[in-house]
């Protein structure tokens, strides 16, 4: 059985409508896949009708943006209640900063750069998160570059001039709001330096006494040696380990299925959700 536990769709920042996700799941082959777009669950009934047509097991899921110590840490959620008022009244409000977030960042853009919020803009869908790779998508619109890692490495880095923070909750408060709303958290790419800073050891151990369930090690960004580590983490706090593309469309060059999950792992995150079911025929 092959499991991919991370994948984002034109809901937030991937270049896919939900039902092609699912379809391009199929096509990879896959027998199972989560839709874990940024702070929405909003794609998550198209996403379900496809499966149900193409006979493939949707995880509905969210990636959730918080912060540790002032580092940015992404936590997925697996089969949480999309109705749990504390989860949706904090994403709701990262959702909403993220808008006045991305209008400061093309401000300080268009000051050197031809860029218009209307450009951005016209990169979201209706209903769609906001985020940085709308804005690399205007810039590569635009010609000022040619790609979203080119925007990423550059123009939209953290550490860029440019760079706006929006409002995220901390790691701990977000997994205890997870496990509250009846879904399985699981920290999203520990390892992934290149996108900036990352949190230690002693901060994931913190975050597995507040109810941390897993941590995704089989990821495009994190190299063999990081991996091991992160395994041997996972074996001293008692978590599962995950694997996953976070399939971007073309929006990312990481292929979908290209990393995945083992059935057991999936077993587990089901026997302990309690917010909503995987969707299957």
């Amino acid at each position: 059985m092959r499991i991919d536990l991370h994948a984002h769709s034109a809901a937030s920042d991937g270049t896919d409508a939900p039902a092609e996700v699912v379809r391009a799941a199929a096509r990879a082959g896959l027998d199972v896949v989560a839709l874990t777009d940024h702070d929405t669950t909003s794609g998550w009934d198209e996403a379900a009708a496809t499966a149900r047509r193409l006979g493939i097991a949707l995880v509905p899921g969210m990636e959730i943006s918080c912060q540790a110590g002032g580092i940015s840490v992404h936590l997925l959620s697996y089969l949480h209640d999309p109705s749990d008022e504390a989860l949706l009244a904090e994403t709701t409000r990262t959702r909403d900063d993220r808008v006045g977030r991305a209008r400061r960042m093309v401000e300080r853009i268009a000051e050197d750069h031809p860029l218009t919020w209307d450009d951005v803009a016209g990169q979201v869908t209706d209903g769609a998160t906001v985020g940085r790779p709308h804005i690399a998508d205007a810039l590569v619109a635009r010609g000022v570059v040619a790609s979203r890692d080119e925007a990423f490495a550059g123009i939209l880095d953290s550490r860029s001039p440019y760079y706006v923070r929006h409002y995220a909750p901390g790691a701990a408060d977000a997994v205890r709001l997870v496990r509250a709303a009846g879904g399985v958290p699981v920290m999203a790419h520990p390892r992934a330096g290149r996108r900036g800073r990352v949190v230690d050891d002693e901060v994931i151990a913190g975050l597995a006494d507040a109810g941390l369930a897993g941590l995704e090690v089989d990821h495009r960004d994190h190299l063999p040696e990081e991996r091991v580590a992160l395994r041997a983490l996972a074996r001293d706090l008692g978590l599962l380990v995950t694997g996953a593309s976070d399939y971007h469309g073309t929006g990312k060059l990481n292929g979908i299925g290209e990393h995945t999950t083992s059935p057991a792992v999936l077993e587990a995150i089901e026997a302990t959700a309690t917010g909503t079911r995987v969707v299957r025929q």
